[in-house]
């Protein structure tokens, strides 16, 4: 059986493409720093040309997981999905940060089976093994595709900003609650567990409806896969990235798409 494995960004499940096409994928909260013994804070989802703008299509959820300060797994409530967007509430009730992101990952094949192209899709664990005897031609793509945004009740934690090994992920030195107008901020991303250098990181500000300029920047992470932001106004922001690795040898070639939202005060 010949095998061609390419990983590229997971677009059908999340309903609409990422930042490489024309519409973006976002996850909004309605805030991010709250206080007192107990909180509530609503999300949207969606894609669409402008960031936070609900005009193209609503987000999927299914991958949707929400990861308490104490690091266990709260659960969202009143979800519902719209024509344009997602929304559902988070009630926090554990004081520290929460990380709310949506993971989508699988296997996508096609393949020739007694003269008729076929297809598959599943989760990575199951490739080859699902595809059925006599399979040729096979090409596959493995996807890795996570948006996720934070929220804090009272003061700020660390102990979500953990490394699955999976993907594209951030790692926050400057805590993604503690952003404010005109000031530095560094995060570092890493692709598969290593640090992801030379990986392109697109800034765009919200509210591009009430204003000409689309306040739109790239940076571009280091060696260690740093990279660092100064923020030129308050508002919701959005950071995407994008890293292809082509194969080498028994290597798979590899698409990962990475979004975080996040709020910068005045």
């Amino acid at each position: 059986m010949k095998t061609t494995i390419a990983l590229i960004a997971l677009t059908a499940a999340l309903a609409a493409p990422m930042a490489a096409q024309a519409h973006r994928a976002w996850l909004a909260p309605t805030s991010t720093v709250l206080s007192g013994t107990d909180a509530w804070v609503g999300f949207d989802g969606g894609m669409s040309n402008g960031v936070f703008i609900p005009d193209h299509a609503a987000m999927r959820l299914e991958g949707l997981v929400i990861t308490a300060p104490d690091g266990s797994t709260a659960q969202p409530e009143n979800v519902m999905r719209g024509q344009y967007r997602s929304t559902f509430d988070l009630h926090l009730t554990q004081n520290g940060t929460y990380k709310i992101a949506n993971v989508m990952s699988g296997v996508m094949a096609s393949y020739t089976l007694n003269g008729e192209q076929k297809r598959w899709r599943g989760q990575a664990a199951e490739f080859p093994g699902a595809l059925p005897q006599g399979a040729s031609d096979v090409v596959a793509t493995r996807t890795s595709n996570r948006i996720e945004t934070f929220v804090t009740l009272n003061n700020p934690t660390d102990t979500v900003f953990t490394n699955s090994a999976s993907g594209l992920e951030m790692i926050p030195v400057t805590h993604p609650n503690d952003l404010v107008a005109g000031e530095a901020a560094t995060f570092k991303l890493s692709n598969d567990g290593a640090p992801a250098a030379g990986v392109e990181v697109t800034v765009a500000r919200g509210g591009l409806r009430y204003r000409d300029n689309p306040e739109e920047s790239t940076v571009t992470t280091g060696a260690d896969g740093s990279f660092t932001v100064t923020w030129p106004e308050p508002g919701m922001y959005w950071l995407n990235a994008s890293l292809r690795t082509p194969a080498q040898g028994e290597t798979i070639a590899s698409n990962a798409q990475y979004v975080a939202v996040v709020e910068v005060l005045p």
